[in-house]
Order: structure tokens, then sequence, then C-alpha cells
């Protein structure tokens, strides 16, 4: 698959902004009982309250923080990877919204929202990972979900060759129409629209909204399995092939250990997983993954070639743990 998607506009000096809920990730080893006393299903991405965070934490030992979100989880990535690349994202005043700002610069990911000094705190998502390697999520989105259109530098979006955005924003009216007001421009100015879909429990709140966006501004598509899943009413991945094709330019749809499969209109083609070690974390691993394949695209590589990048970055990240990888990823990739 040679299908090129780089852009030859001259006024595209950066190569990626990516707009997302700019989050503090705690990570937390936990066992399934804290599970099942939590009332929390394995795997899920919960919306909880400053009271509930608060009582979550009280109860678990915390192993480390990280900048995340998924799309600064992306966008972090791609700066590893030697990409000139902007995050824009809402932050507090706080020690929570200090931290993020520090953390996501030490990657020379560009960082200038200017933080708020009134509303809510800085959001932040307790990541519990059990001895299988899956990860809960409990995420207060406090002051991102203000996220709104004025954040937004629409001079930068202009300068772009790519946007990227994530599902998440969509929970949020503020942000629904930040992101809409984004995705605006960036069509104007022949800048590659990137939705990744996020989470299957955020698909089915906003299923038809999502296939209206996608319809209208979106270029390429990252997902997992279960959110194609939701986002087409399916019960097998089978069965959504001709969705898939039509869906937009190009859709990567990851696989976890199955690898992934990148459908550009009728051409498909399945990357094998490269795992490169024991799998200890899979928080931010379809994040990496996209990181990864957009960077191929931002270096005009087959689309092939995209996936295994792909592919190489996420098999790094699950075999540690939080969402930033230990070791110099272009390097790896060499």
């Amino acid at each position: 698959m040679r299908e090129s998607f780089r852009h030859l506009e001259q006024n595209q000096r950066v190569d990626l902004i990516g707009l997302g809920n700019a989050i503090v990730d705690i990570i937390v080893n936990i066992e399934d009982e804290f599970l099942e006393i939590n009332n929390l299903e394995k795997g899920s991405m919960n919306l909880i309250n400053s009271d509930e965070s608060q009582k979550l934490l009280k109860n678990c030992q915390v192993i480390k923080q990280i900048s995340g979100g998924s799309s600064a989880n992306t966008v972090v990535c791609l700066a590893g990877l030697g990409n000139d690349v902007q995050f824009i994202g809402r932050v507090k005043n706080d020690q929570f919204g200090n931290f993020f700002s520090s953390d996501i610069k030490k990657s020379k990911t560009i960082f200038n929202t200017p933080p708020i000094n009134e509303g809510a705190s800085t959001a932040h998502s307790i990541i519990l990972i059990t001895p299988d390697a899956q990860r809960t999520m409990c995420t207060y989105l406090g002051a991102s979900i203000e996220f709104e259109p004025k954040d937004i530098d629409c001079s930068l979006i202009k300068e772009s060759k790519y946007l990227y955005l994530e599902g998440y924003l969509w929970d949020s009216v503020l942000a629904k129409n930040a992101f809409l007001k984004a995705a605006q421009i960036a069509k104007l100015s022949n800048t590659k629209i990137i939705l990744s879909l996020s989470d299957s429990f955020c698909i089915d709140r906003h299923r038809e909204s999502f296939l209206e966006l996608i319809d209208n501004y979106v270029d390429i598509v990252f997902c997992n399995e279960s959110e194609v899943l939701s986002l087409f009413e399916k019960d097998q991945l089978a069965n959504c092939q001709e969705d898939l094709s039509s869906l937009c330019e190009l859709v990567v749809v990851t696989l976890g250990s199955d690898g992934s499969l990148i459908i550009n209109k009728n051409k498909s083609e399945v990357i094998k997983s490269i795992i490169k070690g024991k799998v200890i974390d899979t928080t931010g691993a379809g994040d990496i993954y996209a990181g990864g394949f957009i960077h191929g695209l931002i270096n005009n590589y087959s689309l092939k070639k995209c996936g295994e990048i792909g592919s190489i970055c996420a098999g790094q990240i699950i075999t540690q743990l939080g969402s930033r990888s230990n070791i110099d990823l272009k390097e790896l990739i060499k």
C-alpha cells in the first residue's frame, strides 16, 4: 500500500497539532479485588468527581505520574521521534496543572495554552493496573472539559500538516464546539484531520454525531476493535469491512496482540504485532501506535511501513509502566 498523505503546502511548518484533554495520569498497581470492591468494570473508562478521586487515591499506592491524556500521549510520541508538534489543552494554575505543563515540555512538545486561575482543578486520571496488565481508568475531567473555542490558536492550525483530535472531547459541549471550530479551520487550510475514537463507551454516548463528524471533516480515523463494533453496532469485525472502507480516506484499527488492520478505501492490510518483551501495562498503547503510524505519514512512508513503526512503538510501551517510553524510540525504529 503506497498511498501518500503528505502535504505540499508551503505554509505548513508544523507537523501536527494535537487537541485533547490535558490530564495527569496517576498510575497505580492493584489486585482484581480492588475493582470488585469499588464496583469497577475491568478495562473501562469511568468519569468520576473530585470526592470519588480522593477516595480511590486514599486506598491505593501511587507508583508514577505522567502528563497524559490520549492526544497528549500521541503528540509526545511524535516529539520523541523528532517531529515538530504542539499540544493544546486546558489546565488550571495548580499543582497538577504545573506538573502537566513542565512534564510535557520535557518531551520537546510545544505547549503554550495559558493556565486558568479560576474554576475546576486540572484533570487527572487514576489508572488502575491489574496483574494481567489490563488498565481500568477513573478520570476526573475537571478543567479539561471547560476547554472552549477561545483556547484555540487558529493561526497554529493553519500552519500544521495534521490536526489530531481525541473523541473524549465530545463529552463536553464547550470542548465539542472548540473541536468543531478547529476542524473547520483545518478543512479550509488543507490540514489533514485525524480522529482517535478514544473509547467504545464514548461512542455509545455519541454514535450518530461521531459518524456525522467523520463524514463532514475527518480524513483519518484511529480506533480499536471494540470501538469499531460500537460505531457500527455489529458483533464481529468481519461484518464491518464495508462500513470501514467507506468511512473515510484511511482507517486504522488496532487489534491488540493480533496486530492492526489498515483500510485505505477498498484495500486492506494486516500488520503483525511486534511485542518487545513481557506485557506489563497496556496504558496508552493505542495512542503510541498512532504516534508511530503518523510519524510514518509525516515522512511519506508506505502505509505498511507506517503500521510497522506503530507496532514497534506500541510493542515497546506495553513492556513498561505508563505511556512514556523509557528508551529512545528513534533508535528502536532504526
